[in-house]
């Protein structure tokens, strides 16, 4: 607002009728001097708060010429040329621009815009105007984008913390689940929000190098199809992290713009560590990447000095190959213009104990931690187990693995998994049991879903351990209600065994004369024929005992059915329904969460633990009378 429009505002305003006129004549110019302060102060921009002065966006032109600043080796930025060649309005997002720049210097020529890049700060005249954070893939020419600085500090406005928080909530309600993601072995993780899609001729954020210390190249092999979804360049690193998590005192020379800076994923006796470069710093506040780490919101992860061994030149993307240094402080922040760090807080991480009893007879013991996230914290423990396995022990041929695991949830009963795996595919489904129950309960919908330690134990033998189901006996077809039926299994191991199991089952009075269907198998068979039903726990405490009773896959099972029109509402079974009340809970809206049932689960055993893995099921059908 110019000063003559105060002017005119004041001289129009009514509070002064009846002052004299002196008085009204001091009190207007006392108005214009505090329209006019409040007007400057309005008008800045946000680098008035900040140690660095910045160049906004309006004032940047096409052929401007600046520089920008990132690590080539060792933990002293060095600068590159920078010429904007324009900007593009709504680039990345509504009212996210885009600054179009193109890079150059000799230690750009080889490389051209690289992984681990993301971040670097661009200067024109001394003031900041963003950080270099996308680039086409492919291209010939060093072309980047430039996510302007104002884009930057406004996602992380202070104001906007509370509204954040509230949005940033897990519980968002209760999440009903079908019993059969109980018994998946399949982690399904969400699709990451891009910020581009994946056609050649558009912006891309650049890479993020993701560094592997202690892992077996089998295993990045695996994950890597994964981890380049989510815009991750994954690279085999050296050993593992040092114990020593304490955090390291700093200082005006910490993380200073350009300084190469690593975000921990795992450390300890594993390490998987992402690197980018710090845009800038206001006090304890580090800006860094330009664009989305994984746009996870509310982080808390362990933020780290890093040192560049080298950029590595490639056709297909260059690279940072850096190494992690001392803890300095936490991510706390990421967003779809950046992330944000704040030093010299302490990170939150999940510990986790792996005990690997090998088929040699010696015991490995592993420490590492992992993030604290509903999206992270599965993969990288599926990652991580999986891992264990196959760097001690081979990956392809026969193998049996017995898994014992104790995940500790805040304030609730631990999850506890014993389970038994044979075959060339033991190892990964071994880590999914570990993962995929983790999933589950960060995913709930619950707020209290917190994961506070990992125990795990394997044991490997280098010899498959299966048995078939060849076939069930039963003593009668036909029998009244109150009687026992009395069943034999017979199994047939690999190793040529016979082994059988025998069960007695009784029949109740209560049930109606007819058919009953006797389903005889091992626990994923059983599960697949019984009808998926919808799932909806009342707390975070019901999940995870329905989680604790999955049924195990070195046992025989034993279920007794009768076809029903029945209701399952939240958690509850209700069979035997009359039709009239069937048709109701179909019509109407106010019911909630309702799953309609067709089968009546009568009697259910299952037999001792059996030292093979169970596969095969048979069904049989017996006629009950009341007479």
């Amino acid at each position: 607002m110019s000063l003559d429009s105060l002017l005119r505002a004041v001289e129009n305003v009514n509070i002064f009728s009846g002052k004299k006129k002196e008085e009204e004549k001091m009190l207007k110019k006392f108005f214009i001097v505090v329209f006019f302060c409040a007007a400057v102060v309005s008008g800045q921009t946000t680098s008035s708060t900040l140690k660095v002065p910045i160049l906004p966006l309006s004032e940047i032109r096409e052929g401007m010429k600046g520089v920008a600043k990132t690590v080539f080796r060792g933990s002293e930025p060095e600068e590159f040329n920078v010429e904007i060649l324009g900007i593009l309005p709504s680039a990345i997002g509504p009212k996210q621009d885009l600054i179009i720049g193109k890079i150059s210097g000799s230690q750009v020529e080889k490389t051209a815009v690289f992984a681990g890049m993301s971040g670097s700060p661009v200067f024109i005249d001394g003031k900041l105007i963003g950080a270099i954070a996308y680039s086409f893939p492919f291209s010939k020419e060093p072309i980047c984008g430039i996510t302007p600085v104002e884009q930057m500090i406004g996602i992380f406005d202070k104001s906007s913390d509370k509204l954040d928080k509230q949005m940033n909530k897990k519980e968002l309600g209760r999440k009903s689940i079908y019993l059969s993601e109980l018994y998946s072995l399949k982690l399904e993780l969400p699709k990451k929000e891009q910020m581009g899609n994946q056609r050649l001729q558009s912006f891309q954020p650049i890479a993020t190098p993701l560094a592997f210390g202690g892992f077996n190249s089998k295993t990045i092999d695996l994950f890597s199809s994964t981890l380049s979804e989510f815009g991750f360049l994954p690279i085999n690193s050296i050993g593992g992290s040092s114990r020593d998590f304490s955090l390291k005192l700093y200082d005006d020379r910490t993380l200073q713009p350009g300084a190469s800076v690593g975000m921990s994923l795992i450390r300890g006796d594993y390490s998987i560590t992402a690197f980018g470069t710090v845009t800038f710093r206001d006090g304890e506040q580090v800006y860094a990447f330009g664009h989305p780490f994984l746009n996870l919101g509310n982080t808390n992860f362990p933020m780290s000095e890093a040192k560049v061994i080298a950029i590595v030149p490639s056709i297909y993307n260059s690279f940072k190959l850096a190494v992690s240094d001392a803890t300095v402080g936490s991510m706390t922040e990421d967003r779809s213009t950046g992330v944000l760090g704040k030093l010299g807080q302490s990170p939150k991480m999940i510990p986790v104990n792996l005990i690997l009893r090998t088929s040699r007879g010696k015991t490995e013991k592993l420490y590492f931690e992992v993030v604290e996230d509903e999206l992270l914290t599965p993969l990288l423990l599926n990652i991580a187990v999986y891992n264990a396995i196959i760097s001690n022990e081979r990956s392809v041929g026969a193998a049996t693995i017995d898994l014992a695991a104790n995940i500790e949830v805040k304030n609730n009963e631990p999850i506890k998994i014993v389970r038994k795996f044979t075959g060339s595919l033991a190892a990964q489904l071994s880590a999914a049991a570990i993962a995929v129950p983790t999933n589950i309960v960060l995913r709930s919908g619950f707020e209290s879903a917190e994961i506070t330690k990992v125990d795990v134990q394997i044991g490997f033998n280098d010899i498959e351990k299966s048995a078939s189901l060849e076939q069930v006996v039963a003593d009668r077809t036909e029998l009244r209600k109150g009687e026992y039926l009395n069943l034999q299994a017979y199994l047939k191991t690999n190793d040529d065994k016979t082994i059988v199991r025998n069960f007695k089952v009784k029949i109740p009075e209560t049930i109606t004369d007819g058919s009953l269907q006797i389903l005889v198998g091992d626990a994923d068979s059983i599960q697949k024929i019984l009808p998926d039903t919808l799932f909806t726990p009342e707390n975070l405490g019901e999940l995870i005992d329905k989680l604790n009773k999955i049924r195990r896959n070195d046992r025989v099972y034993v279920f007794v059915v009768q076809q029903t029109a029945g209701a399952i509402m939240g958690s509850k079974q209700l069979p035997n329904l009359p039709p009239s009340v069937i048709a109701t809970l179909n019509n109407s809206n106010a019911v909630g969460n309702f799953t309609p049932i067709t089968v009546d689960i009568i009697e259910q055993q299952e037999s001792d633990t059996i030292d093979y893995v169970v596969a095969g099921q048979k069904t049989l059908t017996v006629q009950v009378r009341s007479q």
